[in-house]
């Protein structure tokens, strides 16, 4: 599906493109900032990631503040990078997610 997206196919609301990275809105937010960042190159998840990687990936992180803050969280915002099945990964495209908003995002995970 991301795929499609980087590519035209399927439409997004777009808050940052170039030829590497592409960033728009979640479609399902679940805080008043939730944006993702995706390489349009496909890697499948940063278990798959290389060395070869390390430029996309490091664009994608050095971005986020700018469009955190460009976008309602100017004082924070949250990354988070699912991975596989264990991590709740539900589309096989790497992608980030960049949350937050006025209000804190809370805890980071439910302590057991």
């Amino acid at each position: 599906m991301f795929c499609k997206i980087a590519g035209g196919q399927i439409p997004a609301r777009k808050v940052h493109e170039d030829d590497e990275i592409l960033a728009f809105h979640d479609i399902n937010p679940a805080r008043p900032v939730h944006l993702l960042v995706i390489p349009r190159r496909h890697i499948t998840s940063l278990a798959t990631a290389t060395e070869a990687d390390v430029p996309v990936l490091g664009r994608m992180l050095a971005i986020a503040n700018r469009l955190a803050s460009e976008q309602g969280s100017p004082d924070g915002f949250r990354v988070i990078i699912n991975t596989g099945r264990i991590g709740h990964q539900e589309v096989q495209h790497l992608h980030a997610h960049i949350v937050g908003g006025p209000e804190p995002v809370g805890p980071m995970l439910k302590r057991i």
